[in-house]
């Protein structure tokens, strides 16, 4: 008895081609190459990566696999693809709003943030528990490199999404990589607001990444603004199931500062509380160069919670290299996490409390302490 190998129709073949030649526009026009995105999400954000990876059919998956297709098309290929049983049997099984992983890896992996801890968490999970959402939910996170802002927003989307950063419902934007020429923003807003309408139309919650928003000319965040306005929809769509993550380091010296205030009056960092921050943020981005001051983003009091990252000291930056360890299946000492540590830079000159470059090169500079 022959059994019959069954597939998606000639025509849908056809537009997955289409679909494969066209896949994300952002690419060509910002002239960035495979090699060099795949480089940034493998160092910066940490990806699922393979050693020497250039082959581009290796590289992150930046473009929505549907994006090619007509919405009717788009419905049969679905349908299609339940039948090989990768659908769940109810709700969309790329959606899993894990909201008790989400606050245990807040807990467990962020080291040296309460404050982040507390509001990332509150924020989410309201947004996650209330379906008739009247808008989107803005966040904006601020701090020096390397306090965590990129890691938090994994963390959220690995516990959002199935497929965490590399789910078709997530879009990662970073500022000078997809939208290096100022003269080219006109075209820029046409090709981003298109992509965002299109993830929102596949997917019933998406989350959208903006790393160095700073650097995101004001014209873009005022293309995107409509949909994280107070709308019911826009040209016949629903943004009220979207999250928007604008990460930047609008505000870190001030943070700092605050951070500094309490360890020189003798009070805990633990002690530094939103209503200590949050204005100062507010007033700070109203304030910076680039486009957060210049955009209706700000003028419209559409970003819901200021996000502060404090800078990290010492033994958070000890605990940052335990995990490193942990994650090479090792188990430090403490003398080699003090080894570790103290290879750092640390800041002001004369105290040096904080890391100058927080956890974010731990990953490569243990490589020097491994036996």
């Amino acid at each position: 008895m022959l059994l019959k190998l069954t597939g998606p129709p000639d025509h849908l073949i056809e537009y997955a081609q289409m679909a494969r030649a066209d896949f994300f526009k952002f690419e060509s026009i910002s002239n960035v190459s495979t090699y060099y995105f795949n480089y940034i999400y493998c160092n910066i954000w940490e990806g699922d990566c393979q050693p020497h990876q250039d082959d581009a059919s290796q590289q992150v998956p930046i473009g929505d696999m549907w994006s090619g297709f007509p919405q009717y098309y788009s419905g049969i290929l679905r349908a299609w693809y339940c039948t090989l049983g990768q659908c769940c049997d109810s709700g969309d099984c790329r959606i899993t709003n894990n909201l008790t992983g989400l606050e245990r890896d807040l807990q467990v992996k962020l080291h040296g943030q309460h404050l982040v801890q507390s509001v990332v968490l509150k924020a989410i999970q309201g947004f996650i528990k209330n379906p008739d959402s009247n808008k989107p939910l803005t966040l904006s996170f601020h701090g020096w490199s390397g306090t965590g802002k990129n890691f938090v927003a994994r963390i959220v989307a690995d516990n959002l999404y199935r497929d965490g950063i590399k789910s078709e419902c997530v879009r990662l934007f970073i500022a000078p990589f997809h939208f290096p020429h100022v003269r080219l923003v006109d075209v820029y807003k046409g090709q981003l607001r298109e992509a965002i309408r299109d993830i929102v139309l596949r997917c019933p919650q998406t989350l959208f990444i903006f790393d160095e928003a700073e650097k995101l000319h004001p014209g873009l965040i005022d293309a995107i603004k409509p949909y994280m306005d107070h709308y019911d929809n826009v040209d016949g769509v629903s943004y009220r199931r979207a999250i928007f993550l604008f990460l930047s380091n609008i505000g870190g010296a001030a943070i700092n500062e605050v951070a500094l205030d309490f360890w020189h009056s003798g009070q805990n960092r633990e002690d530094i509380g939103m209503e200590d921050l949050e204005h100062l943020l507010q007033a700070e981005a109203m304030e910076a160069n680039g486009g957060f001051a210049q955009s209706e983003l700000m003028s419209g009091h559409l970003i819901d919670f200021f996000v502060p990252f404090l800078p990290l000291e010492y033994r958070h930056v000890k605990l940052c290299a335990h995990d490193a360890y942990a994650a090479r299946g090792v188990q430090p000492d403490e003398g080699t996490l003090d080894e570790v540590a103290k290879a750092m830079l640390y800041v002001p000159k004369e105290e040096k409390l904080f890391s100058a470059q927080g956890c974010k090169s731990i990953p490569q500079r243990i490589n020097f302490f491994l036996p």
